[in-house]
């Protein structure tokens, strides 16, 4: 009686173990499908105005499969960061960075800088 009770109670034990396993590996696994793709900027910052012609946009990106920046493709390190030299207009100068996933799901992120001019 002892020896069932006690396999019983191992047989249980190992199934709900399973089914947490299982449970844990379909959520990593669909985790990318369900958050899509994430773009996150942090230089220039929107609305700023500059006064050199050259910037840098820099900022992070998750869950892609490809990007660009103005229409024109650019490429991530190995941790996702974006590091892209971009040379503006006098004025106002719209930076427009664009992302899809392997599932076709895009974002896009727009960005407002103007340069000004030293007389």
């Amino acid at each position: 009686m002892n020896n069932k009770l006690i396999r019983n109670s191992i047989g249980i034990f190992l199934f709900v173990i399973i089914v947490l396993i299982t449970i844990y590996y379909s959520y990593y696994q669909t985790k990318a499908y369900l958050q899509g793709p994430i773009i996150e900027l942090t230089t220039p910052i929107n609305g700023s105005s500059q006064y050199d012609n050259i910037i840098y946009v820099t900022g992070y990106t998750k869950n892609i499969s490809y990007i660009s920046l103005n229409d024109k493709q650019i490429y991530v390190n190995l941790d996702g960061k974006i590091k892209e030299k971009l040379i503006l207009s006098p004025g106002y100068n719209m930076i427009k960075v664009s992302a899809q996933d392997k599932y076709d799901r895009k974002i896009e992120k727009e960005i407002e800088v103007v340069l000004l001019i030293n007389n």
